[in-house]
């Protein structure tokens, strides 16, 4: 096992900050006193996100996992002064410890903090041949100097979860730096490692499969198959299953003496290749082939994606039927080169349009990048932070949904869809979806209907799009329809979306409905923003309309109206000004099938009509 390896020299009054074992803090070769256990929890929660903003209600439920008393907050203040005076400041002669948007920020550079070096060499080893891949990871395994934290920290919960996800970090890279030993012909190096660490997770199969290998390729037969004996025994007794198909393989590679059988390499259930290995993961819905319009969007969002300094966290918002997943996945297919190492889309709500557990999105994740399950939202958080891939989330109901799932600093970079503006998120470069413009949207309608059509009544064509409201989906469900209904005039079906009562009705292809769209986004809608809508599009006339006209429709004064139209905006209900003007002066306007769905709903029309 890599014995832990001396720190690096520091300069003098640097300081270095350790978790990889009992956390301490010095600065030259001089322990700091780090003060009270409650103090020293604050500490832990800063290390455990450093460089990134730690809110006060998360050092509280650290500190006072059960009640807090009333003099919480001042506590906190206390501890977090005691630790900036403690601490200083960086080599910027700026304070380490600061205090921003509701939490703090602990600066610490790579060079002065064990945690943060362990995640630069395991991602440095990624990619690498397997003999400087075992290099580094063994180094990165040096670091170590026993459980993380140590024991007094675990009981605080939150540190207790940190640790344990750290622990199972350290597991992970042991098992891919020992199947690179033993690949390498340094099986004997591995060998007793391997069993102290079997003995404490006796079912976790890569660590009982490492070994196995390992000790064939010492020439230890019969203890190699004695290995897969115990731990079938030990599975049908506690859990009534068996070994996986690819460790039974293995199994019988050994048995007939198949020298093949010493790779510990597999796509098992639970199991990983070595990281140097493993395939990039691209699970992407298909690429649009007549992709239309947003083209100055796109390209920006490319060039945010590109940009390793712009934030890890993008986010496209836009009401239904704007074509944010459709400009998510687009961008995510042109980046393949960027983002080496994986591509993935998950929605975040079901089928039936409600919000997916946490749970459930992390098992998915999980299987899309081909590990063996994610402990919690940190140990998904330290895989991105380690990983170049691109992962869109798709469709996010709320910020609470995504808030533990985003990066704070490293390699991987998410893309969020969303109908509002998640305003609580940050940071996050945000991207706003508009409609297309007319000559986009009939660009679009005509790859559907075919050209000679379109040519034959160009004015019943601008009709169709215009009634869309620059809908992508609107348009491509006209234009869908359409290529059924040959038989109808363009004339015609514009003349059934230019009539408010039915136009909803119309766009409808198969199983693909605008109205259901709609109608999934409406449920969702936080708070009274419904019934706000609601009355915004009864009260106020088809196109922009000013805050007067939004009090007068809402039956409130100004101030309270400006609330309203600011959470419906927030909601992604309500367009605002591109650039900045004051409430006052300021056009809003919901956008042409939204007003549509909001006045049927005041009218008693059904959510979902027949068609």
């Amino acid at each position: 096992m890599p014995r832990p390896s001396a720190p690096p020299a520091a300069s003098p009054g640097a300081l270095r900050f350790s978790v990889l074992g009992p956390m301490t803090v010095h600065r030259d070769d001089r322990p700091l006193p780090l003060g009270p256990l409650k103090q020293r929890v604050v500490l832990a929660m800063l290390l455990g996100s450093a460089n990134c903003p730690v809110s006060v209600d998360a050092l509280t439920d650290a500190v006072w996992p059960e009640e807090p008393p009333r003099t919480a907050r001042k506590n906190l203040q206390v501890y977090v002064s005691a630790l900036r005076a403690l601490l200083g400041e960086d080599d910027g002669d700026r304070p380490r410890l600061t205090h921003t948007g509701g939490g703090y920020v602990l600066r610490v550079a790579e060079d002065e903090f064990d945690l943060l070096r362990f995640r630069s060499l395991v991602r440095a080893a990624e990619g690498q041949r397997p003999a400087p891949a075992a290099r580094l990871l063994r180094k990165a395994l040096g670091l170590w100097q026993g459980p993380p934290l140590g024991d007094d920290l675990r009981q605080s919960p939150r540190l207790a979860e940190e640790a344990e996800r750290l622990e199972l970090r350290r597991l992970s890279v042991y098992e891919d730096w020992a199947e690179a030993e033993v690949g390498l012909g340094g099986a004997p190096a591995v060998v007793e490692g391997l069993r102290d660490l079997v003995e404490r997770h006796p079912l976790r199969e890569r660590l009982r499969s490492a070994w196995m290998c390992a000790l064939h390729a010492s020439g230890r037969q019969g203890e190699a198959l004695a290995v897969y004996d115990d731990y079938r025994q030990l599975l049908a007794r506690e859990l009534g299953l068996e070994p996986s198909g690819a460790m039974a393989a293995r199994y019988r590679a050994l048995l007939a003496g198949d020298d093949r059988g010493g790779s510990s390499g597999s796509g098992a259930p639970g199991t990983r290749a070595p990281a140097a290995h493993r395939p990039a993961p691209v699970v992407l819905p298909p690429d649009l082939v007549d992709f239309t319009g947003h083209g100055e969007e796109l390209r920006h969002l490319v060039d945010v994606l590109e940009d390793d300094g712009a934030s890890g966290v993008v986010l496209l918002s836009g009401p239904a039927g704007a074509g944010k997943t459709t400009l998510a996945v687009r961008a995510a297919h042109l980046l393949g080169d960027r983002y080496a190492e994986g591509r993935l889309c998950v929605s975040l709500r079901a089928a039936d349009g409600t919000p997916r557990p946490q749970a459930a999105v992390l098992a998915e994740l999980a299987e899309r990048t081909g590990g063996a399950g994610f402990s919690g939202p940190g140990a998904w958080r330290d895989w991105l932070a380690e990983h170049r891939v691109l992962v869109i989330l798709d469709d996010v109901p709320e910020e609470r949904a995504v808030r533990a799932l985003l990066p704070c600093g490293g390699r991987g970079r998410v893309l969020l869809t969303a109908r509002g503006q998640l305003g609580g998120l940050a940071p996050v470069h945000r991207v706003s979806v508009p409609p297309l413009g007319t000559a986009e949207a009939l660009q679009l309608l005509t790859g559907l209907v075919g050209g000679s059509r379109v040519r034959a009544d160009r004015e019943a064509a601008l009709r169709i799009v215009r009634a869309c409201g620059g809908s992508p989906l609107a348009v491509r469900v006209s234009g869908m329809r359409l290529a059924v209904l040959r038989h109808v005039p363009l004339r015609e079906f514009a003349d059934r979306l230019t009539d408010p009562a039915g136009a909803l009705d119309e766009l409808t292809s198969g199983d693909v409905s605008v109205r259901r769209w709609l109608a999934d986004g409406w449920e969702a809608l936080p708070g009274e923003c419904g019934r706000d809508a609601g009355r915004l599009a009864a009260g106020t006339g088809d196109g922009p309309f000013g805050l007067s006209e939004a009090a007068e429709a809402l039956g409130c004064d100004e101030r309270h109206a400006v609330r309203v139209v600011e959470a419906l905006i927030d909601a992604g209900m309500v367009t605002s000004p591109g650039g900045e003007v004051t409430a006052h002066a300021a056009l809003y306007e919901l956008p042409h099938l939204i007003r549509l769905y909001a006045r049927g709903i005041r009218s008693g029309t059904p959510v979902l009509a027949a068609g």
